[in-house]
């Protein structure tokens, strides 16, 4: 008679080991759940946060690349020497601004890089259409007199010349402001590689910054000799002659 309340306790002990056990199972699946809930609020809230930043770098990224392109705009609507003049002032202030900019601004040093060679570019493309209008205005002035005259095949040979002439331009100018865009496309790009190159070796922690160098350096040369290749021919010059 005695055996029998040894055999309760036994089987109460069993019984409290096992609850014990599913205890503590459910509490472990309970941290678990709890430690992956809280991974995956903290990784939603850096996919969040870098987000934003990349947004907040789109919004405030400064936009070198209009400086030139301003600058052939202006270029293209002068009609008088003067106006090529005013355009090639402005092409001269801004690579002074971007050359000032450069210095406090190395993260878009492309960037400013292929901006200021365009704007050389117009202040000299500036001086050679002064050079043309001031043609122009003495074949006008020319085909004025030959119509005085009754020269009539004169002023007509002139008349034409003036109108090649000026569409040739038109055509070389509309390859300006795609130049522009070329270059200033390759140099966004080349930017937003250095970033992200960078921004990779600083997750990853690597302290080789000299093959992190040598690689941007590597994709730089790439990019130039695509935009070489890729840049447009200048169209052919018709000379009026005076």
């Amino acid at each position: 008679m005695a055996i029998q309340p040894i055999a309760a306790v036994g089987r109460e002990d069993g019984e409290e080991q096992q609850q014990s056990s599913l205890l503590a199972q459910s509490l472990k699946k309970q941290e678990e759940s709890r430690i992956s809930l809280t991974e995956m609020i903290r990784d939603a809230k850096e996919k969040a946060d870098a987000q934003r930043e990349k947004f907040k770098l789109a919004k405030t990224s400064p936009r070198y690349g209009d400086a030139p392109l301003e600058a052939y705009a202006r270029l293209s609507r002068a009609r008088t020497p003067a106006q090529a003049g005013s355009a090639a002032g402005y092409a001269r202030r801004r690579i002074v601004q971007l050359e000032a900019a450069r210095r406090s601004d190395p993260d878009h040093a492309d960037q400013i890089k292929a901006a200021v060679g365009q704007l050389r570019k117009a202040v000299s493309r500036a001086g050679r259409k002064k050079l043309e209008l001031t043609r122009e205005q003495l074949s006008r002035a020319r085909q004025k007199r030959m119509a005085q005259e009754n020269k009539r095949r004169e002023e007509q040979r002139i008349k034409q010349e003036l109108r090649r002439s000026q569409a040739m331009r038109a055509v070389r100018e509309s390859g300006y402001f795609r130049e522009t865009d070329i270059a200033n496309r390759f140099a966004n790009q080349l930017t937003a590689t250095k970033m992200e190159l960078r921004a990779q070796a600083e997750q990853l922690g690597v302290s080789a910054t000299k093959s992190v160098d040598a690689a941007v350096q590597e994709y730089s040369a790439a990019v130039e000799t695509a935009a070489a290749v890729t840049a447009p021919v200048s169209m052919p010059q018709v000379d009026v002659q005076a």
